[in-house]
């Protein structure tokens, strides 16, 4: 097998109210978000550095409902996750885990629900 830089290169992230949605993400990531209708399909695209980094995006379209459920994403939370996870609760989000240490060489993460119901999680280093 072809070994691979990252395991993930692309995830969507279902929302049931897109323009809510993009509001809470444009405002933690502090970010316009681009806006990709695609017939039935409406897509926000997150922050990435295209085609050099893992890419993900808000996704509404029929049959895809957010949840607490599913798996778990770590979005990067930059340098320090404390500042895009400040503005969780003000965009519609609820933080569940503050910023834990998993440990010195791997860094710090945080848990939220975001203004859909879905249950992501930030990284940083520090």
């Amino acid at each position: 097998m072809e070994m691979v830089t990252n395991a993930i290169n692309w995830f969507e992230i279902p929302v049931s109210d897109f323009e809510r949605a993009k509001a809470f993400y444009s405002t933690i990531f502090d970010y316009e978000m681009p806006v990709f209708p695609m017939g039935s399909v409406v897509m926000g695209i997150l922050p990435y550095e295209n085609n050099k980094s893992v890419g993900g995006a808000i996704l509404q379209t029929e049959g895809h409902e957010p949840s607490v459920h599913g798996p778990r994403v770590y979005l990067n939370g930059g340098t320090d996750l404390n500042i895009v996870l400040g503005r969780v609760a003000a965009a519609g989000g609820t933080v569940l885990t503050e910023k834990t240490l998993v440990a010195e060489d791997i860094g710090y993460c945080a848990f939220f629900l975001d203004s859909e119901g879905n249950k992501l999680a930030l990284h940083s280093p520090k």
